[in-house]
């Protein structure tokens, strides 16, 4: 793996600690600028740019300690990408809506969009430190730039920006990264000549048994493993961009080198002390009571 201040080309030195939320530099933002539908993750229905009643005027959340207790699951697996802090602090200089009502509305609509583009630079990072990435460092170097560029307009020009476009380039690049990634590691591990199927991109696995399966090298993105058993699994170089493992039963699986994974997803799953995840992902509270 290289390290971040090694990268070919590169005019940003870009820590992933800094693409997790810190709270406690944010004005609670999730919290507001967000939607709330009643459900089994959100005791409540709540509109966009509407305080949740659960919001002290500290900026932080009175029930955090029982979120899961309280209903408010969806809570309790949500990560910002670091982009609630980002907004607060830098795209509006650290006045909260508060103090700036007037601009109050701009920057609820502004969060989202920093989202995603913290969300591309967590991906984009994670590709830069992959030694498979090489022959296509320059132009994720490229990508890597341009959206920090983004992140750092002024709050009317990222309201204008056409994300979806932006998106669909990181993407073809992120692709192409998955592929060299796990082209090299079936090279390595020879599974070309067996009959494993490794494109599962999309597929619906919900609920599926998969528990001790041999998932090294498969493209899972954006598969549907809701509830799905991956016990003691190993997706050691498996593709899990926008993969939904929601409620997955992840306990004893092998993680450790998957790609694309987030946070978001880990939060949203189960596990056990076995659970093997990335260096760069946490164990969440919950899988020891649940």
């Amino acid at each position: 793996m290289f390290e971040n201040n090694d990268y070919p080309n590169s005019k940003h030195d870009i820590s992933r600690n800094s693409l997790h939320a810190d709270c406690e530099n944010c004005f609670g933002l999730c919290c507001v600028a967000l939607t709330f539908v009643a459900s089994t993750d959100f005791a409540i229905d709540k509109d966009a740019g509407k305080p949740c009643p659960n919001l002290q005027s500290d900026f932080r959340c009175g029930i955090h300690k029982n979120l899961r207790q309280q209903g408010y699951k969806g809570c309790s697996v949500f990560d910002c990408f670091g982009a609630g802090q980002k907004v607060s602090q830098v795209t509006f200089s650290g006045v909260d809506w508060h103090e700036g009502p007037e601009t109050a509305k701009k920057m609820f609509d502004v969060f989202p969009i920093m989202q995603q583009l913290h969300e591309m630079l967590w991906y984009l990072t994670e590709a830069l430190t992959l030694k498979a990435s090489r022959p296509i460092l320059r132009e994720l170097n490229l990508a890597l730039d341009e959206t920090v560029r983004l992140t750092q307009l002024s709050p009317d020009s990222l309201m204008k920006l056409d994300v979806p476009s932006h998106r669909a380039d990181v993407n073809a690049l992120l692709l192409r990264t998955s592929e060299l990634v796990r082209t090299e590691s079936r090279r390595q591990l020879k599974s070309s000549k067996t009959s494993r199927k490794i494109d599962r991109r999309g597929a619906d696995l919900i609920g599926a048994n998969l528990r001790g399966a041999d998932l090294r090298g498969v493209d899972l993105r954006g598969a549907y493993l809701i509830a799905a058993d991956l016990r003691e699994a190993d997706l050691r170089v498996t593709d899990l961009i926008g993969a939904d493992l929601r409620d997955a039963d992840l306990s004893g699986a092998d993680l450790t080198d998957s790609i694309f994974l987030t946070q978001v997803q880990i939060n949203s799953a189960k596990g056990d002390p076995h659970t093997k995840l990335p260096q760069m992902l946490s164990r969440p509270g919950h899988w020891s009571i649940t």
